[in-house]
């Protein structure tokens, strides 16, 4: 009986001692798991983030390894709708690092061009969960891991992708504005409207990552924001879809628009001859007219049709080319006693051409000014005209009277033909020496693939005319009109000039050719042209051809062929020093015409 009692106090003792223990740890979790659902599961998702982001970069660090040279970069998207995670992650910014030096990529960016329509159609993920993993990713990490981190971190990074994901960021906010009613006010209009303003302003110009401020920085994180709630707010995404391939179709056409526009203003500033030079050549005229008869004369008339000296020939109505021209070629040249310039222009410009070289003497080279009036040989202006050409360039006489060059200086054997639109970098005296093997043309071939200057036969001649088809093959190796050497006398016993009348003729019944002297001239030399080394001649100037600087550099001659002449504003700001190194800005007309280098 005291048995029994003494176990039942005991029982009872161990009963309470019980219920007091386990009471607390009841109530405590009673109370945790009305919170599982919130912070444990935010803190939960942000875990297994954190570690599949490991998991990836472990696995791709074992990768690299492996093959770290031949190892290609994905092509990451520059943002993704919803819950994708932008390729360009704004939280693994270091708020520690310099803006100079961005964080790598986030690896989340490796499944990013997959787009999953589950995923797409799902809500973002809660701003705790990013809030988490930002803080999980600035912990220190493994060495591992900062190894991966350094071999991913090469020079691709010059990609700029904040940059890109600012201007993504600013597309899609557009987008969004667009789904809204016309003449909205809304909270969300005003928030989106504010975002695209102060990111605009913030961004600028910029065109490197390196560039951003910090401001910028935080205008992106407050746009993603705005972006998600705007996600939230449109889920439709065939909708989105369809705006943003109107928009993509709207952009193309004003760009297709504007570079037509931009091509035709090109040309025609091309075709226009500037203010200046308007102004420089009335100047000159009104001086020249000042001078007595026996004053306009120019010296050394003697020299004029002398075979032994290096004649050159120049066709143009433009006095400060020329004068470039002539100047680029005397100051190069080791013997410039032996050169003697032939300027042919028009009765307009013969005054004032005229007197620039009077006034401007080059040295010890002889300089002779004749009109295209003088001679009773360029070709018909009707026919000329006949090749239906906007450019007024292509059908002028003036370019057309090259291919009489053996009837206009009849005692001369060779003779160097220049465009107005060169410069001359090296002597040309070994021009003289080069054996022409017969051939009538000394040119620089333009047959070789890849080159800015490349050209076909069948790009400007109508290949399927039957008396075209027959008389040339098409993959005949082209070459450039603008410095060639012609040995005249082969020309006239081949009566070149004769052949290039009858392909005139026969291109203004025809369409044989296009307008210019370019393909007439493949036509008429065609077997008649001799190659000569690329070095002598670089084209490309005169338009954004992509010519390299170290094949400048060891030119004898460089031309600005197209329309972006040197003395016009349109003209490659970094090309044109080569140009005005030869002009004499410090003359008195030159200045007071408003012609600055």
């Amino acid at each position: 009986m005291r048995f029994t009692r003494r176990f039942t106090r005991i029982f009872i003792i161990l009963c309470l001692i019980a219920v007091f223990v386990t009471t607390p740890i009841l109530l405590f979790s009673s109370h945790r798991l009305i919170h599982l659902g919130s912070d444990a599961s935010k803190e939960f998702v942000g875990d297994l983030s954190i570690l599949k982001h490991r998991i990836e970069v472990q696995a791709l660090n074992a990768v690299q390894q492996e093959e770290v040279e031949n190892l290609k970069e994905p092509i990451l998207d520059v943002y993704r709708d919803g819950n994708q995670i932008s390729a360009v992650s704004l939280y693994t910014i270091d708020k520690n690092d310099s803006l100079g030096q961005p964080k790598n990529v986030s690896l989340a960016g490796n499944n990013v061009t997959t787009h999953d329509m589950k995923k797409e159609s799902q809500q973002s993920l809660p701003e705790e969960t990013l809030a988490t993993r930002e803080k999980a990713l600035e912990k220190p990490r493994p060495k591992e891991v900062q190894h991966s981190q350094n071999v991913q971190s090469h020079p691709r990074r010059a990609l700029d992708e904040r940059v890109k994901e600012i201007k993504d960021q600013l597309i899609r906010a557009k987008a969004f504005l667009n789904f809204a009613p016309a003449g909205s006010n809304s909270n969300f209009v005003k928030e989106i409207k504010l975002r695209i303003k102060d990111l605009e302003r913030a961004a600028g110009e910029v065109s490197k990552d390196s560039d951003l401020s910090r401001r910028a920085i935080q205008k992106m994180k407050a746009m993603s924001a705005t972006l998600s709630k705007a996600s939230r707010l449109f889920p439709d995404c065939s909708a989105m879809v369809k705006k943003l391939r109107a928009m993509t179709y709207n952009a193309e056409e004003q760009l297709r628009t504007q570079k037509n526009q931009a091509s035709f203003l090109e040309n025609l500033a091309g075709r226009t001859t500037p203010k200046g030079l308007h102004c420089l050549s009335m100047r000159l005229t009104t001086e020249y007219f000042a001078l007595q008869s026996e004053e306009q004369k120019l010296p050394n008339q003697h020299k004029f049709q002398n075979p032994d000296l290096h004649h050159f020939a120049v066709f143009s109505d433009n006095v400060l080319a020329c004068s470039a021209v002539v100047n680029s070629t005397v100051s190069t040249a080791r013997a410039p006693e032996k050169i003697v310039f032939h300027i042919v222009t028009d009765s307009l410009n013969l005054p004032a051409m005229t007197m620039w070289f009077l006034s401007n003497p080059p040295g010890k080279a002889t300089i002779q000014i004749q009109s295209i009036d003088m001679f009773d040989l360029a070709p018909n202006k009707d026919t000329l005209q006949k090749q239906e050409s906007l450019d007024p360039r292509y059908t002028s006489p003036l370019n057309h009277l090259r291919f009489y060059l053996p009837n206009i200086f009849p005692s001369l054997n060779k003779i160097v033909l220049l465009d107005h639109d060169v410069v001359v970098k090296r002597d040309l005296s070994g021009l003289w020496h080069i054996n022409m093997k017969g051939k009538v043309n000394g040119a620089v071939e333009t047959c070789l693939e890849g080159e800015p200057s490349f050209r076909r036969m069948d790009m400007l001649i109508n290949f399927t005319d039957p008396m075209v088809a027959t008389k040339f093959d098409m993959r005949s190796c082209t070459w450039a009109f603008g410095m060639n050497l012609f040995d005249l006398q082969e020309w006239r016993k081949r009566n070149l000039t004769g052949l290039y009348h009858n392909y005139l003729e026969l291109g203004s019944n025809r369409p044989l050719m296009k307008a210019g002297t370019l393909p007439i001239g493949w036509m008429t030399f065609y077997k008649h042209t001799r190659a000569i080394d690329r070095r002598w001649h670089v084209l490309g100037l005169g338009y954004d051809s992509g010519v390299k600087l170290h094949e400048i550099e060891q030119a004898a001659v460089i031309h600005y062929d197209g329309v972006m002449k040197p003395w016009l504003e349109i003209g490659l700001q970094k090309l044109k020093p080569y140009w005005k190194k030869h002009v004499r800005y410090e003359h008195p007309f030159v200045q007071q015409c408003n012609i600055h280098a």
